[in-house]
């Protein structure tokens, strides 16, 4: 369909009914109305879509999402994001009328082609900062600018653009706390959020259906997901109202209870981009200006931190920034590992965080944190199995999150955690799980042990075993490893490293 021209004498009525539909002013109509691409990615939402707005503002639109199969063979989502994503876009193509135009293919052929067919003037998308996107993105561009088109991106997903946020020495952060307070609290505020604008779409008659990307599990292992969650740009905002009113008040502690609940579970969202990052941080901000909105902001910044490593660091998900632990004596065990997966190490805080994973496709963050070290600090397992593992089942798993994560849990990474801080489960579910309600729930087989045993039911006397029906090796397994004992070896790996000739310094 090529550009359509407003003439002086073209009918007034007809002006009118258009400048309504696409939002256009009415004194502006008489000018040319451009076919615009706004090509969806990780910003599947309507309401503050910069690029959408850009496109939306020319004239018809033409919204396009393009699955690209090879590369997400690499690095892309895992199985739990890829359920995530297939219900996320029924959902947007809902919202556009159906007039979502779904392909699959390399996205410089689909859109070049869409270009030419749909006499298109202009192609806008929102930037994607993972290592794959920049040279991709740059291709598409100059395609798209070679054949006489204008290219507008912009900044969709991040509070501040990584190549911004840098050192006075123009070199990028690797500590968060100067990174979020020098770098980005003392930059300009981040973009107020826009609303959205009504818009006319174009709907491509070559277009697949979401069915057709293949997107669902083979198996059923997804069964519960839908009970826990619900993707798309209305869930995430019925769940970011849901944290305002019952988890931002008692946020800075109530979040390390994995029972409370308290986190804001935007995380999946936030992923798909179905609500931006703008309006999570403004709507924070004006709703409870108080410790707990702070708090709650530099989880914000957490994300920005491992979004700016993974673009100033494109090896992150696969090579350490600390080479030092390129000699680190990791342990090989098929047996532990697949333990690990199912939550049967006998550990039970371990086991329950591992199992609720499987079951929702989420897991709360301090027991992420607890099972995290067992595998790479008790088992001595190398973090690229928990990352690969974490990547598949994660509703929420996101590649600079789940990268910089499991490098700072491993001791490898920027800001990391020394590899002497070693999360004790037995202590940690005691601590942040009292009442043993988050335990029950995940491992019911140990539901009758009283809360001294709960934790360390290997401690606990036969008779007490028997009473609350648990015979360990049996209803429940024995510990594949003893904390005490695989903690001394986890320090002696790293002080053998240490004692090593090599450098510390991140690359």
């Amino acid at each position: 369909m090529p550009s359509r021209v407003w003439k002086n004498k073209a009918d007034k009525t007809e002006r009118k009914e258009w400048a309504c539909k696409t939002n256009i002013p009415y004194k502006n109509s008489e000018a040319i109305l451009k076919i615009s691409i706004h090509w969806f990615r990780n910003d599947l939402r309507l309401t503050d879509n910069p690029a959408l707005i850009q496109a939306a503002e020319a004239g018809i639109v033409l919204p396009v999402f393009i699955w690209d199969a090879e590369c997400a063979a690499e690095l892309g989502p895992g199985g739990a994001s890829r359920w995530w994503l297939h219900h996320s876009l029924v959902q947007l193509n809902d919202s556009l009328g159906g007039a979502l135009n779904i392909y699959c293919g390399n996205p410089q052929d689909v859109l070049a082609t869409l270009a030419k067919e749909h006499a298109v003037d202009q192609v806008c998308w929102n930037h994607s900062y993972e290592p794959q996107s920049p040279q991709r993105d740059e291709a598409v561009a100059e395609e798209m600018r070679s054949s006489g088109r204008d290219v507008q991106t912009f900044n969709g997903s991040l509070l501040w653009d990584p190549e911004e946020v840098l050192k006075a020495d123009g070199t990028p952060y690797k500590v968060f706390t100067p990174f979020y307070k020098r770098g980005c609290l003392n930059a300009m505020p981040p973009r107020k959020p826009q609303k959205a604008q009504r818009v006319r779409y174009q709907k491509a008659s070559d277009s697949l259906s979401v069915d057709d990307l293949g997107l669902l599990p083979k198996i059923a292992w997804d069964a519960e997901f839908s009970n826990h969650w619900k993707p798309g740009e209305a869930g995430a905002l019925q769940a970011l109202r849901h944290f305002l009113a019952e988890g931002i008040g008692d946020y800075k502690d109530g979040r390390n209870f994995p029972a409370k609940k308290k986190t804001s579970r935007l995380s999946p969202h936030l992923h798909w981009g179905e609500i931006s990052v703008n309006q999570v941080w403004y709507a924070a901000r004006e709703f409870l200006p108080s410790e707990q909105v702070d708090v709650f902001c530099s989880e914000l910044g957490w994300r920005e931190f491992s979004a700016c490593l993974l673009f100033h660091f494109p090896n992150l998900p696969s090579e350490n920034l600390n080479r030092q632990f390129d000699a680190f004596p990791w342990e090989h065990n098929e047996a532990w590992l697949l333990a690990w997966q199912k939550g049967q190490t006998g550990i039970p805080l371990v086991d329950a965080g591992m199992r609720e994973l499987w079951r929702t496709g989420f897991m709360h963050n301090r027991v992420r944190m607890v099972a995290a070290s067992f595998l790479v600090k008790n088992l001595l397992i190398h973090w690229h199995h928990g990352a690969d593992w974490f990547r598949d089942t994660l509703v929420d798993a996101d590649l600079a999150n789940n990268s910089a994560s499991w490098q700072w849990v491993a001791g490898c990474g920027a800001d990391a955690a020394p590899y002497f801080r070693i999360f004790n489960p037995v202590t940690q579910g005691k601590k942040f799980d009292p009442a043993g309600e988050y335990i029950r729930t995940n491992v019911p087989e140990l539901g009758n042990l009283p809360n001294k045993y709960l934790f360390s039911p290997w401690e606990a006397p036969e008779a007490v075993l028997g009473e609350a029906g648990v015979e360990l090796g049996k209803t429940y397994p024995k510990p594949i490893v003893d904390l005490k004992e695989s903690r001394q070896h986890a320090l002696a790996a790293y002080a053998m490293l240490k004692a090593r000739d090599t450098s510390s310094e991140p690359c």
